[in-house]
């Protein structure tokens, strides 16, 4: 049987593979294993996906029947949830989102009273409690049923928050955002506009089917190419939660996490505010991040893909600064989760305090040509032991040698292998990644 939480919680189609049925009982065992068997209080929001109302109202059911009171946040990014479990002094928090996935997907992810994700042996007890058919527990009734409390300045909080994170003015700076027609929408342009910017946003209406719809920052080139054509000194483009972001420099240049993570980095040993001088990043960071720190005396250390394992190694580690190409990135300072709207405004920080434009503090780094395709399978739990797959992978890396490198993995949250590859020609790195990705496809269907 697989297991119900994947590396970003439970996430599946909405009415489908997350039932309300199955969100009922994930709420029971928020109620149950997070309010302290009962009489909690546990924070919930949502992205902006259609089946949302339904996904929270069959959750916000659970929770009560599990003996927690529900604080519901309405429409919020997941790092605001995140946050205001800490500032409520709650029992944990809910997630409904499925971050960057369509529509059609929904999900649901626990968080600590601290803020932070579950360790896997707790979300396999509530994956035990979930499925199993007669339990010895008891529903309470009576006064031990929770009940729903309206947090109705959530969004506002998180913002007030996110905008103490740093100590600068942005009179003057026009940003223009891509809000995905997600969570970002009732957060990041109200933060840029307080801090004195000149705000043009984009996405940031929603209908409920629109949510990372050719948009956000999985699709910047819109917002890159507003950002040229209104003279715009940069652009911030986030997923359907806002729990990452990627920007776009004055030029219309892409900047990603890992771009974003060395500008900070450097600064931050500059200013001696680095701890341990070290920053973690996963495997998927380009060859180029690593260089660049080790030339600044930052040592950095690699995580399996998933801001779950960045966090834990920040934790290990005590590094403040950490995250992912995808641009999830954690300052463990301001928050306890990747947090889209809070990266921004470091970067921000750093262009005002040193008065150079983003296209600038980019040159921080070089990177490697990169390649990246993702594969349909279908079973992606086979990629680990398939022969073939093993071989082609280890004929691809003597190819590329010291030089470069081969980056095959199972998707966490889809049905999908992701074929990576780095070399010092963008030719080479897309010729193995092809070639790789017909092996997969022709041995796992």
């Amino acid at each position: 049987m697989s297991r119900l939480f994947g590396t970003d919680g439970v996430r599946g189609v909405a009415n489908l593979d997350l039932s309300p049925e199955l969100a009922f009982r994930l709420g029971e065992a928020a109620g149950h294993f997070l309010g302290d068997s009962g009489a909690g209080r546990i924070v919930v929001g949502r992205d902006t996906r259609r089946s949302g109302d339904m996904i929270e109202a069959a959750l916000v059911a659970g929770v009560c029947s599990g003996g927690a009171d529900a604080l519901i946040c309405g429409v919020v990014p997941t790092p605001a949830v995140s946050h205001l479990v800490r500032a409520a002094d709650a029992d944990g928090g809910v997630v409904i989102s499925a971050s960057h996935n369509p529509a059609e997907y929904n999900g649901i992810k626990f968080l600590s009273r601290e803020g932070f994700k579950l360790p896997d042996e707790l979300e396999d007890s509530i994956a035990e409690f979930v499925a199993a058919e007669n339990r010895e527990w008891v529903r309470p009734t009576g006064a031990g049923v929770g009940r729903t409390v309206a947090v109705r300045d959530a969004a506002d909080r998180y913002v007030q928050h996110c905008i103490r994170t740093i100590s600068v003015s942005l009179e003057g700076l026009v940003v223009g955002l891509d809000c995905a027609h997600g969570a970002a929408s009732v957060t990041s342009p109200e933060a840029f506009r307080q801090l004195g910017a000149t705000v043009h946003a984009i996405n940031a209406e929603w209908d409920g089917m629109d949510i990372n719809a050719g948009c956000g920052s999985t699709h910047p080139q819109a917002l890159a190419e507003a950002v040229v054509a209104h003279g715009m000194d940069l652009g911030v483009a986030h997923d359907g939660d806002a729990d990452r972001v990627i920007l776009v420099d004055e030029t219309g240049g892409i900047v990603d996490g890992d771009e974003i993570m060395a500008i900070c980095a450097a600064r931050m040993k500059e200013t001696g505010t680095l701890p341990y001088d070290t920053v973690v990043a996963t495997v998927m960071s380009n060859l180029g991040f690593e260089t660049a720190m080790r030339e600044r005396g930052i040592h950095v250390v690699k995580t399996k893909v998933g801001d779950r394992y960045v966090l834990e190694q920040m934790q290990v580690s005590g590094a403040s600064l950490g995250g992912e190409q995808s641009g999830h990135i954690i300052f463990m300072e301001h928050n306890t989760t990747g947090d889209g709207l809070v990266t921004a405004l470091q970067v921000v920080s750093v262009m005002r305090e040193t008065g150079s434009r983003l296209s600038e503090l980019r040159k921080v780094m070089r990177r490697f040509p990169q390649v990246l395709e993702n594969v349909a399978v279908a079973d992606k739990g086979r990629l680990g032991a398939n022969a073939a797959i093993a071989n082609a992978v280890d004929e691809a890396e003597q190819r590329l040698g010291s030089r470069g490198r081969v980056l095959v993995r199972a998707s966490g949250t889809e049905p999908l292998v992701r074929v990576m590859a780095e070399a010092e020609q963008e030719a080479a790195a897309a010729d193995v990644v092809a070639g790789l990705a017909a092996v997969i496809r022709r041995e796992l269907g």
